[in-house]
């Protein structure tokens, strides 16, 4: 996330860079040393996606403050 925006990791702070999910979990999380995307929990595609041949997770990357 932070090379796919351009900052580095303590501009990531400054900007208050987080992950939002859509729906009832959070399983997306924003790894502060190196600014991966990561998985926050354990993901159960039979849990989320049992009658779906495709399962799709989405999320969001919120900035606040001006880039």
């Amino acid at each position: 996330v932070a090379k796919d925006l351009a900052l580095d990791l303590p501009a990531l702070h400054d900007h208050g860079v987080h992950i939002t999910d859509r729906g009832t979990g959070q399983y997306f999380a924003l790894q502060e040393k190196t600014g991966h995307l990561v998985t926050a929990e354990r993901i159960d595609r039979e849990q989320l996606c049992e009658s779906v041949q495709q399962c799709v997770l989405r999320c969001e990357v919120i900035v606040e403050g001006e880039m």
